[in-house]
């Protein structure tokens, strides 16, 4: 375990809170030029997930910051290849904190993460002799294609009984012979590394040490201020991974008031000036980066969330996909949003008291434009006073 840092600064909570939420893009004005981007190369890695209630996280993670931006150029922002003479794919899929967009220039610094799944025992799942081979000569001599077009996503059994071709081409995937730098209709179009990939680009080079390094550095950068757990967890590297390089990241040693004396690190540039600027009010997708560690947002925020997509209905507190609501730097509540037809529904809504009404109103017009819907529409409050608070706030 690395030894406590010699801090260089003290900060409140509350400063630690302002610089966290202007890193992440939430305080302060957006980059609009950048765009969605922008926002994915200042991230570092924005997570995907089938789930689509209001939308698919992706998209969700953007809007958060930008706001209703078209959701075809958010689309087209992470798949569109540039206009240049030879197309440069802008982003590519790969295992981060989960699985993630990721900005193509980091293709260099998952080569440990390509290593290490090189060099462990397979999965579970069973993969005859030759399969691999066969896909890897698919995809070379008709270029990129979808799991179904290189002999079906799966089996007939559930959907996690994949096929053998779908198995050989996420292994390929995996060891950084194959590479999704694109998708349709939510499929995945997979090609060869080795011509989707900028040849710049397109090495190994770079030992275990130096890839870990950039990434930390990158995380420190994209959180701003945060703990040991804090800055490992934004990309899953190994505590030892983190001890190993941090010295030489260029973060700082920082003490946050209130944090209960861990050891925390700073992007120096974060320290140099106060953070200002407008707070944005959003809903935020369970999987944004901003929430994405459970302990760190209970200690940033006060705020405890679960993704309750995958409890037992009966079990559920706050609903399926309840999504916090993000208001004046602080967490204030939460909704639990669907669609019918073109109203957006609010199915289930817990707030932190009246003072929230406006900003979640707020939140849920500016949601409700962002998807096409025309009015929003509130079933299930805990308290009648705040549901009628909310309705009329609504109008």
């Amino acid at each position: 375990m690395t030894t406590s840092p010699r801090p260089t600064a003290t900060l409140s909570a509350a400063e630690a809170r302002r610089i966290a939420l202007r890193a992440q893009g939430f305080l302060g004005a957006p980059d609009r030029k950048a765009g969605v981007r922008g926002v994915l190369r200042h991230l570092g890695a924005v997570q995907l997930d089938t789930i689509s209630v209001l939308a698919r996280s992706h998209e969700l993670i953007p809007y958060a910051r930008l706001g209703t931006v078209p959701r075809t150029k958010v689309e087209s922002a992470y798949w569109t290849p540039g206009n240049a003479p030879t197309p440069t794919p802008h982003a590519f899929e790969y295992w981060s904190h989960a699985a993630c967009v990721l900005p193509i220039e980091e293709w260099p610094h998952f080569a440990f993460r390509r290593r290490a799944y090189r060099a462990r025992p397979h999965w579970h799942h069973h993969l005859p002799d030759g399969a691999y081979e066969q896909v890897i000569k698919q995809l070379r001599a008709e270029g990129p294609l979808t799991a179904t077009e290189l002999g079906g996503a799966k089996n007939k059994g559930e959907w996690w009984d994949w096929s053998e071709s779908k198995i050989a081409v996420e292994r390929a995937l995996m060891y950084g012979e194959v590479v999704c730098v694109e998708r349709r209709g939510w499929k995945r179009i997979y090609d060869l590394a080795e011509r989707a990939i900028p040849s710049a680009l397109l090495h190994d080079d770079l030992d275990d040490t130096e890839c870990v390094r950039r990434l930390v550095r990158q995380a420190g950068e994209a959180l701003g201020v945060g703990t040991r757990a804090d800055i490992a967890d934004y990309h899953r590297l190994k505590s030892e991974q983190f001890d190993a390089v941090i010295e030489d990241t260029g973060l700082v040693p920082v003490t946050v008031e209130g944090w209960g004396g861990k050891p925390a690190w700073a992007d120096p540039a974060a320290l140099e000036s106060t953070p200002r600027g407008r707070h944005r009010i959003t809903l935020l997708s369970p999987f944004d980066s901003l929430i994405w560690e459970r302990a760190r947002t209970e200690r940033i925020f006060g705020f405890t969330h679960r993704l309750e997509a995958y409890v037992p209905k009966p079990k559920r507190i706050h609903g399926y996909f309840a999504m916090p609501v993000l208001a004046g730097g602080r967490l204030v509540g939460r909704v639990d949003p669907a669609r019918a037809g073109s109203t957006l529904v609010a199915k289930q809504v817990s707030l932190d008291g009246p003072k929230a009404v406006p900003a979640v109103a707020e939140a849920l017009h500016e949601a409700a434009s962002w998807v096409g819907c025309n009015s929003v529409r509130v079933e299930h409050m805990e308290s009648a006073p705040l549901k009628k608070s909310l309705t009329e706030a609504l109008l």
